[in-house]
């Protein structure tokens, strides 16, 4: 019998960086596809992106399985194929014995991996894999959701103050 798999490609930006960010996922099982995005319209990173979007994929699963993640952010998988086991044993310091960017996402990716069975692939960007486009156009579009959603909270509020005299 084959190994159950689910296929993931993530990508992750902002603009400018730092600034509004925004992050997207494709989940292929069999037959099916997901695709998930989301934003941040604060000030953030295009590595705090490109570590959600993993974090978001894989919390999505409903069970175990065995995950065959692509990223084109070196940043993210040689974090977490190569440096992060360091970084824990050293207290979340880097190897100058720095505090370790992003940590929270870090542990939070640690803790999304554990519950599967990931293998991670670093994709080049902009190469013409079609997983990995479709992801950077998701990306761009919870971005850009992002932002006009804190827009739109922010016109509202000014279109329509509340004051205490409006009491009822």
């Amino acid at each position: 019998m084959t190994e159950d798999v689910v296929i993931i490609h993530t990508d992750g930006g902002c603009r400018p960086n730092p600034g509004p960010g925004g992050w997207g996922a494709v989940l292929r099982h069999r037959h099916h596809v997901r695709e998930m995005c989301g934003g941040e319209p604060g000030e953030t990173s295009n590595n705090r992106m490109e570590l959600t979007a993993p974090i978001m994929a894989l919390e999505a699963l409903t069970r175990s399985v065995t995950v065959h993640l692509h990223t084109d952010s070196t940043y993210v998988r040689n974090g977490i194929t190569k440096w992060v086991l360091g970084w824990e044993r050293n207290g979340w310091k880097t190897a100058a014995k720095q505090p370790v960017k992003n940590v929270d996402l870090w542990m939070r990716l640690r803790e999304a991996c554990s519950r599967h069975r990931v293998e991670w692939f670093w994709v080049k960007g902009h190469s013409g894999v079609a997983d990995n486009e479709l992801a950077d156009e998701l990306a761009t579009r919870g971005l850009l959701e992002a932002i006009e959603a804190s827009y739109s909270l922010t016109s509202n509020e000014s279109d329509n103050p509340i004051t205490a005299a409006d009491g009822p």
